[in-house]
């Protein structure tokens, strides 16, 4: 018998990147209006610079839209019920952070704080589910790249 799908399950079939309608149906309709918006944003404010990438993680990672250029920009990570990002803070993006810590909310700053240290920099999975979610990890990866047209 199969397992219901948990809250925060990968889409794990590895047969085929998932396509949009799937997307949709396995992180919901509100999260899906956030992934979209997303990756509208990143169009319009990186225009040309940007071919997201499906990368399969393997049965516990399943699949993940990856943003990069030379660098990663962000990954794009879909799960059941839920929208997350992935965003890693090297060195000179950690700086930024720190000069700005007390203007992010403090939910994005215990992220922070609480993320593993790496010698590529820190790892910050952040979950988007309101508009102030979107509008931080649009600063986020801004912090990395400046967008070149203001999306």
């Amino acid at each position: 018998m199969k397992q219901s799908p948990q809250i925060g399950d990968r889409i794990t079939d590895k047969s085929a990147p998932p396509d949009e309608r799937t997307v949709r149906s396995w992180i919901g309709p509100e999260a899906f209006e956030h992934w979209v918006e997303l990756q509208s944003w990143i169009e319009a404010s990186y225009p040309g610079v940007f071919a997201p990438e499906w990368l399969y993680g393997g049965k516990k990672r399943g699949w993940s839209l990856r943003y990069k250029k030379t660098k990663a920009f962000c990954t794009l990570l879909p799960a059941y019920r839920l929208f997350s990002v992935l965003v890693v803070l090297g060195r000179a993006e950690r700086e930024k952070f720190e000069e700005r810590r007390y203007s992010w909310r403090p939910q994005l700053v215990k992220l922070y704080d609480e993320a593993r240290a790496y010698p590529d920099g820190k790892w910050l999975t952040v979950a988007v589910s309101s508009a102030d979610d979107w509008r931080e990890v649009t600063e986020l990866v801004s912090m990395k790249r400046p967008p070149l047209s203001c999306g």
